[in-house]
């Protein structure tokens, strides 16, 4: 949702609300380039595994997820938005796991 949101709305429309006060210093072709890649890795995430086709992509979708959560915890912690990185290493820690789960002893 996240991403679909950074893809619907503009910056402007970013910036208003509290959560995205982050957007403020991206220029907005890397708030919609952050937004593909979150979407993308969501569909990478689900479609395979649910599909059964390219089933190798759902590692690589959650370590590219996993890469954004680094990026999204370096942004939000240098803004001191706590609630933010919490959150964020929430994400990082899930997609962490599948990636590892996936790569190694449970792979389709």
């Amino acid at each position: 949702m996240a991403g679909a949101m950074k893809l619907a709305r503009s910056k402007a429309q970013l910036v208003e609300n509290p959560n995205m006060a982050w957007a403020q210093d991206l220029s907005p072709e890397l708030i919609k380039a952050i937004g593909a890649a979150e979407v993308a890795g969501a569909a990478g995430l689900i479609l395979p595994a649910a599909l059964q086709i390219a089933t190798a992509l759902v590692p690589l979708a959650a370590a590219g997820l996993a890469l954004i959560m680094i990026g999204a915890i370096i942004t939000h912690g240098r803004r001191a938005e706590y609630p933010s990185v919490v959150v964020n290493l929430a994400l990082f820690s899930m997609a962490l796991f599948v990636a590892v789960e996936r790569f190694g002893p449970h792979a389709f």
